[in-house]
């Protein structure tokens, strides 16, 4: 596991969005933009990532699995949401900022692949970091 911080994983998974957005452009289905961001994050920065995390729900000191999925946890420390969608809506940043509680990590990155413009796309979320 590599030792970069949040900020330095989230500056290597926005240089990669970046690439992925101005090679394929808007309007490709949410797995291709995952699939290729993985690749590319594994292959070429040799970073830890997890697609599609189960993120379980403790109440009262029982775990219980509820189906909500993280679509990528980089090294641990940042969690990735990837939407390709005519706009991102308030209900995806209380999405990721939950998974970011739940979870304990620190940074969130919500990705719409579907912008004109990736830097559009590009919404930073923390929880206490």
């Amino acid at each position: 596991m590599n030792t970069l911080s949040e900020n330095e994983i989230a500056k290597i998974v926005l240089d990669v969005a970046f690439k992925i957005h101005s090679e394929l452009g808007p309007g490709l289905f949410e797995s291709v933009y995952e699939t290729v961001l993985e690749f590319e994050l594994r292959n070429k920065y040799n970073l830890g990532v997890q697609r599609q995390v189960a993120i379980p729900v403790v109440w009262e000191e029982v775990k219980l699995e509820l189906g909500f999925r993280a679509d990528m946890i980089v090294e641990h420390k940042v969690i990735v949401e990837i939407k390709s969608i005519e706009a991102i809506a308030p209900v995806h940043h209380k999405q990721l900022l939950t998974y970011l509680k739940l979870t304990g990590i620190k940074l969130g990155l919500l990705l719409n692949f579907n912008e004109e413009l990736m830097k559009t796309g590009i919404k930073r979320i923390v929880n206490n970091l």
